[in-house]
């Protein structure tokens, strides 16, 4: 099957200033991305704040171009569009923000809020806006009377359900998703979850689905990458990875994660901080806080290759791989 979104070593950097007369130091936030998600599928980017998820997602809904490499959304470049073809591709990508108290205009009701991108990417007339307006909120589960509410008359959970249906409201074929429930309680993410679920299933669409928590990740997504420091170092199917991850920083990840920890993680607990992207390591990106690391690992810096169905940039996943992750040298 076609992808319907082709990731090729996307980049994304930033000048950063450090002063009167000093040169700007880079930030390379995203370094090199490769991904492809197909219809009806979510991709799900984990990793600790700071890897670059969220601007990876920003490039994705052209919010903020790459720096550098291809990003194809149903066979049209993104990163460098046509003055006609942009138009059509943001109709075709919609996003969910993380926070549903600041992403609906408070001063707006619901039926205008929706019907906002009708009105301006479609002529559709005034009845039949308001028709998908009612049809939408339907979708989403709620109740055709909310549409002469305002923002602040609405719960977490409801207001996500509302910042779901403008996102649907254009029929996107990609649903970028930065993390739409981490800001809801828990009782009501699931309820989040299983609207997406059904969204998907019902109306065909694929999903970027970005995310810290592995817990909501093995639930809602059928592959994952694994984001540090701003470039991959797992990828795969879910099943793949959950059953046995194979670089160190995935097992660190499951290890952290309630009822997700195996006894064979507890060794791979992250220790210290994030390291400065603006002075990443020379070798592995991973490689100041691995328990596993070696020399080899402080000067080379892993390939992402295909090991056991996935693709993994550890120089030692066969080790973990044939069960001797207590010492890969």
């Amino acid at each position: 099957m076609t992808a319907l979104v082709e990731a090729r070593a996307l980049e994304r950097t930033y000048d950063i200033g450090r002063g009167l007369f000093r040169k700007p130091a880079q930030l390379r936030a995203v370094g090199g991305i490769s991904f492809a998600i197909e219809r009806a599928r979510t991709l799900a980017v984990v990793g600790e704040s700071g890897c670059g998820k969220s601007t990876l997602a920003r490039m994705v809904t052209m919010i903020e171009p790459p720096t550098a490499g291809a990003l194809v959304i149903d066979g049209i470049d993104a990163a460098d569009p046509k003055r006609i073809s942009a138009h059509e591709l943001r109709r075709k990508v919609q996003i969910v923000f993380q926070n549903p108290y600041g992403s609906l205009n408070p001063r707006k009701t619901i039926a205008a809020i929706l019907e906002e991108p009708l009105i301006i990417n479609t002529s559709l007339p005034a009845k039949q806006r308001r028709q998908k307006v009612q049809e939408m909120l339907q979708k989403v589960g709620l109740r055709s009377e909310y549409a002469r509410r305002y923002p602040h008359m609405f719960s977490g959970g409801q207001r996500q359900r509302i910042a779901i249906a403008r996102a649907l409201m254009l029929q996107p074929q990609l649903l970028v998703a930065d993390e739409p429930v981490s800001a809801l309680d828990v009782s009501v993410q699931a309820q989040i979850l299983n609207l997406l679920a059904d969204l998907q299933r019902d109306l065909g669409i694929a999903c970027l689905f970005i995310s810290h928590d592995l817990g909501v990740v093995r639930y809602i997504a059928h592959d994952v990458l694994v984001m540090y420091l701003g470039i991959a170092v797992e990828s795969g199917p879910k099943e793949r990875i959950f059953a046995r991850a194979l670089h160190p920083y995935t097992q660190a990840l499951l290890a952290s994660t309630p009822g997700l920890g195996r006894a064979r993680h507890e060794r791979t607990l992250a220790k210290g901080e994030l390291p400065s992207p603006l002075r990443p390591p020379a070798g592995c990106v991973f490689s100041t806080r691995c328990p596993y690391v070696t020399d080899k690992c402080r000067t080379e810096r892993p390939a992402l290759r295909a090991v056991d169905g996935r693709d993994v940039a550890c120089h030692y996943a066969e080790q973990f791989l044939t069960g001797h992750a207590d010492s890969p040298l």
